[in-house]
């Protein structure tokens, strides 16, 4: 049997993974729900999925953070102490993470056989270009987003499904945190 991969990813309701400006992490939105329900679902065994870029971005507020910031919320040392697998063509090791494994080569081969090879869950937090290469190949099975009650239009980073193919979703989950905030859990498939 294989096993579940889960895309999961913070969106601005125009779709956007980030914002500069003023914008802080979460948005400024977060609250105790939130931060509860993320270190819950970090919790779980599962191993992480990184492209180089989004490894790269995090080793790097990582490393600017200290204790009390946002950056080392509870769910995010978790996230961060579970088993990785980065995926990459450009990276070399050793990597600056306490429990990763460098593999060099094409995403949709890797986590194919990822897939294949996993006792555990598979989880992917942002490695936007990478996990849409996935959602072509029919790899993911869940797209989580949580959808934070903001419009970036100005200041929107990272546009989510820019130049994705097109996809039905089934709606299987949805909450709300902190009275505001929407977690959309989907199961895409290719449209058509």
């Amino acid at each position: 049997m294989s096993a579940t991969y889960t895309f999961d990813v913070f969106s601005s309701l125009d779709g956007f993974a980030a914002a500069t400006g003023d914008w802080t992490g979460y948005w400024g939105k977060q609250g105790p729900e939130l931060l509860e329900h993320r270190h819950a679902l970090y919790d779980e065994d599962q191993r992480m999925v990184f492209g180089a870029n989004t490894y790269r971005v995090f080793v790097q507020l990582l490393s600017a953070s200290t204790e009390e910031s946002e950056v080392r919320d509870p769910w995010v040392t978790r996230m961060v102490n579970l088993p990785a697998t980065v995926v990459s063509t450009t990276l070399e090791g050793p990597l600056d993470w306490p429990d990763a494994t460098l593999v060099s080569g094409d995403a949709v081969d890797v986590v194919a056989r990822l897939k294949e090879e996993s006792d555990v869950p598979l989880r992917s937090h942002g490695s936007l270009s990478m996990n849409r290469a996935l959602m072509a190949a029919g790899l993911v099975d869940r797209v989580q987003v949580t959808l934070f009650p903001v419009i970036t239009g100005q200041n929107g980073l990272e546009p989510i499904f820019e130049d994705a193919a097109d996809f039905d979703l089934e709606l299987l989950e949805t909450r709300t945190l902190d009275g505001s905030i929407q977690e959309l859990v989907y199961r895409p498939s290719l449209h058509g």
